[in-house]
């Protein structure tokens, strides 16, 4: 990533029974384990909401509905040695086969082709151990949280 680029990102959260779907990360330059929701670049020309869905279908083939726009969140932050930042639109939603909400781990494909398993896992795991990016995150969480 660019340090003299600032990334528009769309993620989606999908709460549900207190748990978030996310897919877990190590950055080896820090020795940090981390979870960040599913989702990813805003496309030119493209709503934060139309990329949720697309990214959506291209890591974990599935299709969401019912989008709420949660907030907006400006990350700074360090990965593999590199600086980064985002402005990351946070959204909740559904996921239309409601069979994803009872598996432990969902298989998903970056876009460079990586594979990744994504997790449930309720807010209270996210701690100093395992943190939850971006920044802010789990505090809007808590704030929307009935």
């Amino acid at each position: 990533m660019s340090s003299s680029r600032i990334r528009a990102l769309a993620i989606c959260v999908f709460m549900n029974e207190g748990r978030i779907l996310v897919n877990e990360a190590l950055d080896p330059v820090k020795n940090e384990r981390f979870c960040r929701p599913l989702g990813g670049g805003i496309e030119f020309g493209e709503t934060g909401a139309q990329a949720v869905l697309r990214e959506l279908r291209e890591e974990i083939d599935a299709q969401v509905c019912n989008l709420r726009f949660l907030g907006a969140l400006e990350n700074i932050f360090t990965y593999l040695g590199e600086p980064g930042h985002e402005i990351v639109l946070v959204y909740d939603g559904e996921l239309v086969d409601d069979a994803l909400y009872r598996v432990d781990v969902i298989a998903g494909v970056e876009s460079d082709g990586a594979p990744f398993q994504a997790s449930w896992r309720r807010l209270d795991e996210f701690c100093e151990g395992l943190a939850l990016y971006p920044d802010g995150l789990l505090r809007l969480l808590r704030s929307v949280q009935p």
